[in-house]
């Protein structure tokens, strides 16, 4: 179901892509990974439970840890240090989460008060870094060089996408290549990294291992893109926070950059106006989605979206028919039919 049908209501017999096919198959294994995850946010420090678990208990996905989880199983792994990796890349999402709402000065997500606008930026910052030490710990006992260089590389280029998207913040004049630049750090590095360390513990051949880096890597490329035209385009109850968010705080994404290079003078001084000196009133949020239908860019961010969950599905191809191979692709149908 695409999100133009949705829009115009679902027909008879529709079927929804949902996570619920990975979900029910790494049932057992995400249960562990979640008692473990709770296990590793205990500390002394009241405190540090308290806000790491406001974020974790938050109703998020837990994409990520899935990915890892189901590509171990992919590649026949029959042992337990999935477990330890599905938690650690959860604690690096997280910390991440922390770091990125104290930088945007964000209030809410998931529908909820952030961690910063209820304890303050030092303490989100702080919990966020001991999420980072306790990734690191559950890393180390993987027992494998490879998937701590694997895991440690993600962060540092999480880590530059950052930087580089603070750099560029409210910068109208930011070119597509730039901002694909960012999200493939900021969120694809961490998709890749969850596939590809399946393989690795599981000792495949570097070509299956590619192969999952690569359906990590234009899985998450194309799950931010969907989360640009959400912002613009979704529904507030299931998105989980309001529309237009990205919009009032001023992040130039792939629609308003597409919308900006076609715009005429007058369109490009509202963008300038609104997005880079955060000068809004009541009615700009309805002008920019108006501006955004009229040159295409929604359209087209979801076709950009859609092109890069059909070279993810392609990745898999390197592997035989399987339950978990099926999953995993229901997963790349939605990450762009989804609405949250």
């Amino acid at each position: 179901m695409t999100v133009a049908a949705r829009s115009g209501g679902m027909t008879t017999g529709q079927k929804i892509n949902s996570l619920e096919t990975l979900r029910n198959l790494c049932g057992n294994d995400l249960k562990k990974v979640n008692k473990l995850i709770l296990n590793n946010m205990e500390s002394e420090v009241d405190l540090i439970p308290q806000l790491a678990g406001h974020l974790i208990s938050a109703g998020g996905k837990r994409l990520r840890p899935l990915l890892t989880l189901a590509s171990a199983r992919l590649c026949n792994y029959e042992g337990d240090k999935h477990i330890g990796l599905a938690a650690a890349v959860e604690f690096i999402h997280t910390a991440t989460l922390l770091h990125d709402d104290v930088v945007d000065s964000s209030e809410s997500r998931r529908g909820q008060e952030t961690a910063n606008a209820v304890w303050g930026n030092q303490a989100s910052v702080l919990v966020g870094d001991f999420l980072f030490s306790r990734a690191f710990m559950l890393m180390v006992k993987s027992d494998s060089l490879k998937v701590l260089a694997i895991l440690a590389n993600a962060s540092a280029v999480i880590a530059e996408g950052e930087v580089t998207q603070l750099t560029t913040a409210n910068n109208i004049s930011t070119s597509e290549s730039t901002y694909l630049k960012v999200i493939k750090s900021k969120t694809a590095a961490l998709f890749s990294a969850a596939c590809r360390i399946g393989a690795v513990i599981s000792d495949r051949p570097d070509k299956e291992e590619n192969a999952l880096d690569q359906y990590g890597l234009n899985l998450g490329i194309a799950f931010q893109l969907v989360d640009d035209f959400l912002d613009y385009n979704g529904l507030n109850n299931q998105l989980g926070k309001d529309v237009g968010d990205d919009f009032r705080e001023g992040k130039i994404t792939l629609p308003v950059i597409l919308a900006f290079e076609r715009g005429d003078t007058k369109e490009k001084l509202f963008w300038q106006r609104t997005l880079e000196n955060l000068d809004q009133n009541d009615e700009d949020l309805e002008q920019a989605i108006h501006l955004l239908k009229k040159h295409n860019a929604l359209n087209e961010t979801q076709i950009r979206a859609r092109s890069y969950t059909e070279t993810a599905r392609t990745a898999l191809n390197q592997f035989p028919k399987s339950p978990y191979k099926s999953a995993l692709e229901e997963v790349v149908n939605f990450c762009v039919e989804r609405t949250y």
